[in-house]
C-alpha cells in the first residue's frame, strides 16, 4: 500500500458505507493503514445522518448500493453528491452491468473484492482529481494575467 506523500496524513477523508460488519472493518482498517481519516456507516440512514453531520468534510465515497434498511447506495451517492457534484463515487455491487447505466461517471467494483483493490480505485480517482484540480488552477492563473 502506498500514499501520495504531497498529500498530508489525515487531511483526506472517505465515508465507507457497507453493512457486512466484517468486510466494513476490513476495508476501514486498510484505508486508516494509508492515513485516511474514515468515517463509517452500516446502513444507509447511518451513512445520511454522517455526510448531514460533517457536510464537505467527508471527501470521498464508498458505498455498497444493496444496504440494510430502507435508503440504498443509490441515495447515499446522491447526498454526497450535493456537496461533491463533480466527484465520482465508488459503488460496490454484485451486479455491475446493471449499476452502470444508473450512474455514469461513477465507479464501480464488483464484488467480492479485496480491499487493496478499493484503495487503488480511490487513489486512482485522486490523481485525477488533483491534475484536474491543477488544470484549472492553472488556467485560471492564466486567465488573470492576461486580464480574462
Amino acid at each position: 500500500m502506498t500514499t501520495d506523500p504531497s498529500v498530508p496524513s489525515g487531511s483526506r477523508s472517505i465515508l465507507i458505507v457497507e453493512d457486512d460488519a466484517i468486510t466494513r472493518t476490513i476495508v476501514t482498517r486498510y484505508f486508516e493503514r494509508a492515513g485516511l481519516q474514515v468515517h463509517t456507516a452500516e446502513s444507509g440512514e447511518d451513512a445520511l445522518a454522517t455526510l448531514r453531520a460533517h457536510g464537505r468534510a467527508i471527501d470521498w465515497l464508498f458505498t455498497d448500493i444493496c444496504l440494510s434498511g430502507h435508503i440504498s447506495g443509490w441515495i447515499v451517492g446522491a447526498e454526497f453528491n450535493l456537496n461533491h457534484p463533480l466527484r465520482p463515487v465508488i459503488y460496490a455491487t454484485a451486479s455491475a452491468k446493471r449499476a452502470l447505466a444508473q450512474a455514469a461517471g461513477s465507479v464501480f467494483i464488483q464484488k467480492p473484492y479485496r480491499p487493496q483493490d478499493v484503495f487503488r480505485v480511490f487513489q486512482d480517482l485522486e490523481r485525477r482529481a488533483a491534475a484536474m484540480s491543477q488544470m484549472l488552477r492553472s488556467a485560471w492563473e492564466e486567465g488573470a494575467a492576461t486580464g480574462m
